[in-house]
């Protein structure tokens, strides 16, 4: 899998429920660039994901069956906030 240039990965999180967007935007702009190219895929593929699935995941109603991407959720929210 190729790795999305910076612009391209900042477009992805745009996604159409705020709550998703108050969570990937900020990571990306703090902590993107110092992930592994490992993580940056990972993010990359869970970018990939529907909404009402990473809503569901990152507000903890359901588990995220990919143990890669639910790691990543775990790193999304505990960087995330400020």
């Amino acid at each position: 899998m190729e790795l999305m240039n910076i612009a391209r990965v900042r477009w992805a999180c745009r996604r159409g429920m705020l709550e998703l967007d108050v969570l990937f935007q900020p990571f990306v702009e703090a902590h993107y660039e110092a992930l592994t190219d490992a993580d940056k895929q990972t993010f990359i593929r869970l970018l990939e994901c529907e909404d009402p699935e990473l809503f569901a995941w990152f507000m903890g109603h359901e588990q995220c069956p990919d143990s890669q991407l639910a790691d990543m959720i775990v790193k999304v929210r505990g960087r995330a906030a400020p």
